[in-house]
């Protein structure tokens, strides 16, 4: 059966069953998970034959989990020495996003081709019989003996593999070798890290002679009569009948029999599933069925009759410790974070998952559009030379990844639509794909993305549209890709548009969510979009004086490498939320609460209506809750609208109102318990009372020059900078004019395209210099005025602070000008945008925690607040910092109304803005966060840092996406605002 050198063998493998459908049954099962013998070695010859004798002493070998990577695990390096992890190695996990880890001269690989042999001596009952062995993941490709006989191997990494195996009864000695790199590399480059190993389940299946092969089970649902239709075809090995039976149903026919009942139909939001079975003499396997109808009518994606828009996210299978080893209850971790924050779509990027996550989806209730285990994008680095899907020699593999994604999970009612492959150019092979999925299960319609001819795809798709592009898509009246015809161009206009990664969440961000959800509710041709992507591949790591850190690809020594490309999750490494999730979770809140002269509620859930919320309001007088009370809302049919009226309220006093709205689930539900908040809105009732400007006259106080500089009341100045240098007994120092930030992931772009980061680095927005122009006591005000500008550059910032006092508060007037030419960098022509424009205070270390009245609990940006509400919060100012894995502009809060800052042996300081203003508290600077690599780099400077700004770039999400929309930019124009100061 050995194929000579087989890992580098086009074909995808030898002797194995063909694929069928997962099924959970009651004959025995063996599970081989556990501690298996293991051997590392550095070329594809592994240990030799002579580990395959059934008295072959591996004693010496070390011991390893499986499943598991063995690049997580301790085992000894190819070097020799004792047993080590080998991550932050070259030997361990390797980050690559697009590029190749080997040179691209397939299907051969290089000789240096780490391989694990794998040794198990397991037991079988006396009585056992024939046997199939499954291996549901292997990477990259893996070659397998029992007992000395070689029952074949395979690749297709994320793929599960079955093979005929002569289990003896007793004593069995299961070998597998695994080879890091093989032809099904090629396949495989899919903007993650390569971990090899045996990494998902591995069992022995007894098969009698009645067993059941394979089974399709066929559910169709028709809206307009609310009858499901339902057949169960079965193939059984000895040609014996078949028996479905459905209890709830009163079903009870043979297999192959087809029958019609009035049934509820599945969809994410009501996962309904009837339960029951398919029996053989010997063998029955339980049946979860959804009744449920996916089809495209007049160029609209249907559900049941209903357009359908998924509010996804694209998923990796991920854990820090792990790798894409997971248990069952880390997926449903996952699918309870996912539907507590309104995600009711996930993209299998870039594979076919776990079986278990599937069937979680069909339980909890998420749409799954599910990828094949195929993407060639290494090969754009060849000008797509050789690339797989155009090359004839390499259509069997192909055909067998399509096969093993689809007839393992034909019968999961949450898959509703098949994605090919990705980022894998164009080719004749997707032909071929497409041919035999729709023949195999015409019931879902197929995609692909990258071909701009979507000639083998039922939508119109793409990643990280600008925002004018898409609203443009949803008319139907986007640009014409190049090199299309005009048929294939028509066509194309006709299909739905599918959105599969938008939204990049790497680093602090992303920002636009709400933009992006409202042009995606503009349109039917819109099928919603999957954000890139759920978490962070980082690995837990230590360095070597025991410091915990994320290892990210960047921080291995390999290359070519993806660096921190790896970290761009709505969830960090650990399933710590980042404030994007919180943001995501009001994007996709399933209600729509609009709060005017009345309470309008939009049901925006595919099939259920509001019966399971329960609604409240609360008013807020200046943050304060005042009232509060319960709402009587009658159920919003899905996809209707209701209106009710305002609570009557009598508002005291005459601050700034607001009345906020609130959907929280009446009853516990499978992932949340009950009070946990759906939908909110919060409506302004009242504004602020306009401050009053400063009078002055002969009772103001006047600014007087002192030894010890100018003093204005409580205020001391330093008579040569004009800097604050004391309030009343308090020691600080500033404001500076502050327009840096350190750069964000999204500031830096990708590939030279939306770097901001760069053109701040030319210029210099990271070592401005002060000049002060002007120290004056001007009867009852200090004026100062200076020059802020960088070394080399003619370009600068001229400045004018007015301080005076007005009651209890030291108030500041700040006027900035714009001088030279601020466009574009001199030499590069890098457009020049502007990080932050504001003040910044140095103060004393003591300061430990701030009362805010504002946007919370979280940070947030220009174009990222709409999911915190307004309000009063507080926090530690070590608490204020997102703990983002690489360091970077965090913690800021914007429209913020006051701040009191406090800690012990001080007096309070009070921040207050006319009428707003946005804040960040650190203990560090930025250019502290700027040149740290990691979190544990940060060290306290002694001073608590204060920004107090007029404001402060957006974050947007061009790490990949799109161009940050001029809305949420800084202009670079005359600009004045206003801030007062005050203790206690």
């Amino acid at each position: 059966m050995s194929t000579e050198r087989y890992w580098e063998s086009h074909a995808p493998g030898e002797g194995r069953r063909r694929p069928r459908a997962e099924a959970a049954t009651d004959v025995r099962t063996l599970s081989l998970n556990g501690t298996w013998r293991f051997r590392l070695c550095p070329t594809a010859a592994g240990t030799g034959a002579a580990f395959l004798a059934a008295d072959f002493d591996d004693t010496a070998w070390d011991e390893i989990r499986v499943p598991s990577h063995w690049v997580l695990e301790d085992v000894t390096p190819l070097a020799g020495g004792e047993p080590r992890s080998l991550r932050g190695s070259a030997e361990g996990p390797l980050y690559t996003n697009t590029a190749f880890p080997i040179p691209i001269d397939p299907p051969r690989v290089p000789t240096e081709n780490p391989t694990g042999d794998y040794r198990l001596v397991f037991d079988a009952p006396a009585d056992w019989g024939t046997s199939i062995l499954r291996l549901r993941g292997a990477d990259s490709c893996a070659k397998v003996w029992l007992n000395g006989v070689e029952l074949g191997w395979s690749t297709g990494s994320r793929l599960p593999v079955e093979y005929d195996a002569p289990v003896r009864p007793g004593r069995n000695v299961l070998c597998v070798r695994v080879h890091r790199w093989s032809a099904g590399t090629y396949l495989e480059d899919q903007d993650m890290w390569w971990l090899p190993g045996i990494f998902r389940d591995v069992d022995m299946i007894e098969r009698p002679t009645a067993a059941i092969e394979d089974h399709h089970v066929h559910a169709d649902y028709d809206h307009r009569t609310g009858l499901g239709t339902l057949r169960v075809d079965a193939e059984v090995a000895d040609g014996s009948p078949a028996r479905v039976r459905i209890p709830e149903l009163g079903i009870d026919i043979d297999a192959g029999e087809e029958i019609t009942a009035e049934v509820t139909p599945w969809s994410a939001d009501h996962p309904r599933l009837y339960r029951g079975t398919l029996t053989t003499a010997e063998e029955t396997i339980e049946l979860a069925i959804g009744f449920r109808r996916v089809e495209i009518s007049g160029g609209v994606l249907l559900a049941n009759g209903t357009p359908l828009r998924f509010h996804g996210v694209n998923r990796h299978e991920h854990d820090p410790v792990t790798g894409r080893t997971q248990d069952r209850a880390t997926m449903i971790r996952d699918i309870e974070m996912m539907k507590q924050a309104n995600i009711d779509a996930v993209r299998t990027s870039h594979y076919p998952p776990h079986p278990d996550f599937l069937s979680l989806c069909d339980e909890y209730g998420l749409w799954v559009v599910e990828e094949c285990d195929l993407e060639t994008h290494g090969f754009i680095y060849a000008g797509w030379e050789k690339n797989p899907p155009d090359d004839p020699a390499w259509f069997p593999a192909l055909q067998d990844r399509i096969e093993r994604m689809v007839e393992p999970d034909k019968n999961h009612p949450s898959v509703v639509i098949w994605s090919m492959a990705n980022e894998s150019w164009t080719g004749a092979g997707f032909d071929l794909l497409e041919q035999w999925i729709r023949e195999r299960d015409p019931s879902r319609p197929v995609l692909y993305e990258r071909d701009p001819s979507y000639r083998n795809s039922d939508f119109y798709s793409c990643m990280y549209p600008e925002l004018d592009a898409l609203e443009a898509i949803g008319r139907r009246e986007e640009t014409r890709p190049e090199n299309v015809t005009d048929a294939e161009d028509a066509r194309r206009r006709t299909l739905p548009f599918l959105l599969v990664e938008y939204a990049h969440a790497m680093g602090n961000g992303p920002g636009s969510l709400q933009d992006y959800q409202r042009i995606l509710e503009s349109s039917d041709r819109f099928c919603g979009g999957f954000v890139w992507e759920w978490i962070d591949h980082g690995f837990d790591a230590r360095t070597t004086d025991g410091t915990p850190f994320t290892l990210h690809g960047g921080a291995v020594d390999f290359r070519p490498t993806g660096g921190r490309f790896c970290l761009d999750g709505l969830v960090f490494a650990d399933r710590t939320p980042s404030p994007g999730l919180t943001e995501l979770a009001k994007a996709y809140a399933p209600v729509r609460i609009a709060i005017g002269d009345a309470i309008a509620v939009t049901n925006r859930r595919h099939t259920t209506d509001t019966s399971d919320l329960q609604w409240s309001w609360e008013a807020l007088v200046d943050g304060r809750k005042v009232a509060e009370g319960a709402l009587e809302i009658p159920p919003v049919p899905a996809g209707g609208s209701g209106e009710v009226p305002l609570p009557a309220l009598t508002l005291p006093g005459d601050g700034e109102a607001h009345l906020t709205v609130e959907a929280r689930l009446a009853q516990d539900t499978p992932w949340a318990p009950a009070g946990h908040v759906v939908a909110w809105s919060q409506h302004q009732l009242r504004p602020a009372p306009a401050l009053a400007r400063p009078a002055g006259g002969e009772d103001a106080a006047t600014a007087q020059r002192t030894p010890s500089g100018l003093v204005l009341g409580p205020a001391t100045f330093d008579a040569d900078t004009g800097r604050l240098v004391r309030l009343g007994d308090l020691e600080l120092e500033g404001p500076w004019l502050d327009v840096h930030r350190a750069p964000t992931e999204n500031d830096r772009g990708q590939g030279g395209r939306n770097d901001l980061s760069a053109a701040w680095a030319a210029v210099g927005m990271d070592r401005m210099l002060d000049r002060t122009l002007e120290v004056r006591a001007d009867g009852d005000r200090v004026r100062v005025t200076g020059r802020v500008a960088a070394a080399t550059h003619p370009h600068a910032l001229e400045y004018a602070l007015d301080w005076h006092l007005q009651e209890d508060l030291l108030w500041l007037d700040v006027h900035v000008d714009f001088t030279g030419p601020w466009e574009k960098t001199p030499l590069k022509g890098l457009e020049i945008v502007l990080p932050r424009l504001g003040l910044l205070f140095g103060l004393p270390r003591e300061y430990a925690r701030a009362d805010w009245f504002g946007r919370g609990p979280g940070e947030t940006y220009a174009d990222s607040f709409a999911g915190s509400r307004l309000g009063r919060w507080s926090a530690a100012i070590d608490d204020l910092q997102t703990p983002y894995p690489v360091p970077q502009e965090n913690g800021n809060h914007v429209h913020t109304r006051e701040l009191t800052l406090s800690g012990p042996g001080l007096a309070d300081l009070r921040a207050v803005g006319d009428p707003v203003f946005d804040f960040t508290a650190r203990r560090w600077t930025s250019k502290d966060l700027q040149v740290a690599r990691f979190p544990h780099e940060l060290r306290d400077s002694g001073r608590v840092w204060l920004n107090v700004d007029h404001g402060q770039l957006g974050v947007g999400s061009a790490s990949v996406g799109t161009r940050l929309p001029d809305r949420y930019r800084l202009p670079r124009t005359s600009t004045s605002w206003r801030i007062g100061l005050g203790l206690g």
